[in-house]
């Protein structure tokens, strides 16, 4: 017993030790540590000065009211559903994996960057103006930035195609609020006024695009209803066929009323205030900067006090044999 309170003594000791040792240690390189912290810390700070601020206009959309799409008898209703015809004023249909799959489609996108001419939109020369920085200082942005700046006029047509739709999907998102059903179709930039462009044009753009598939579809439903009608015999079959043929005329009226298809426009985008930016985070970014400019310098210090503690023991090695 006594022997085990002896060994414990032994090990608090060496720990005690081993504790002074490694605040010794730390003490003796705090200017190392100090020089490499302020060195990260003045990179981040610069990065921070260099980021412009990023401004977020959206739109709210709520999906339209499913209560008025047009009745039909049991008849035409099962006529209807071994079809896989939706009377619904595009009821069933999931609007925002609709929005989302349109935002990363390229048949989709390569048109509509071309019609609006959004990769000269994206462009640096036409977005540095606008661009608004750390107390309106862009200095920092125009001495790192250099002479790295991409001429656009050089750039390959598919190159300049590809890179804007690479920017849009960052730029541009959709997401749902699963307890009330609103989709919000989102534009983050650093310019404020493209932002609230890009909105509209996608909106405007993917509700005629989802619109023009179900009116063809519905097109298409019509003149073969049209054929069997006239070639049907059974007066009962005839009569579910009218019915389910005003039933898609009623649903092809429905569907042009309103300014976007099936969804209603809850938020208008808006031009962000210039002083309500949603990033970046300077101060953080200088903060998280500093903390791990001091981890990573105790580290350093530590592993290269390990091996030159390393190469101490091999040379006593040697001499020892």
């Amino acid at each position: 017993m006594q022997e085990q309170n002896i060994h414990t003594d032994q090990c608090i000791e060496e720990d005690e030790i081993d504790l002074r040792e490694l605040f010794a240690t730390i003490w003796a390189n705090k200017f190392t540590i100090m020089g490499l912290s302020m060195l990260i810390t003045s990179c981040a700070l610069l990065y921070a000065l260099y980021k412009p601020n990023v401004y977020t206009s959206q739109s709210i959309l709520i999906p339209k009211d499913q209560g008025g799409k047009p009745s039909i008898s049991g008849g035409a209703a099962a006529m209807a559903a071994m079809a896989g015809i939706n009377l619904g004023n595009g009821g069933g249909l999931d609007i925002s994996s609709l929005f989302k799959n349109l935002l990363g489609d390229y048949s989709f996108n390569k048109p509509l960057i071309e019609k609006y001419r959004l990769d000269q939109m994206l462009s640096p020369k036409n977005v540095e103006p606008h661009l608004v920085f750390a107390a309106n200082k862009k200095e920092v942005y125009d001495f790192l930035k250099g002479s790295s700046k991409e001429d656009d006029m050089k750039k390959d047509h598919k190159k300049a195609l590809f890179d804007t739709i690479k920017k849009l999907k960052t730029i541009l998102s959709v997401s749902t609020d699963k307890e009330s059903g609103a989709i919000t179709l989102s534009a983050k930039f650093e310019d404020r006024f493209i932002t609230k462009k890009l909105v509209d044009i996608y909106l405007k753009e993917m509700s005629e695009y989802i619109k023009r598939l179900d009116l063809k579809e519905i097109d298409e439903q019509v003149r073969y209803y049209e054929r069997e009608l006239q070639r049907a015999k059974n007066l009962d079959l005839k009569a579910n066929i009218n019915e389910l043929l005003s039933a898609l005329v009623k649903k092809k009226v429905l569907s042009q009323a309103g300014e976007f298809y099936m969804v209603k426009q809850l938020t208008k985008p808006q031009v962000a205030y210039i002083k309500d930016k949603a990033g970046p985070k300077r101060a953080l970014i200088v903060i998280v900067a500093f903390i791990t400019s001091i981890i990573l310098g105790i580290f350093l210090i530590f592993f290269k006090e390990f091996l030159k503690n390393s190469k101490e023991q091999e040379r006593e090695s040697e001499i020892s044999f």
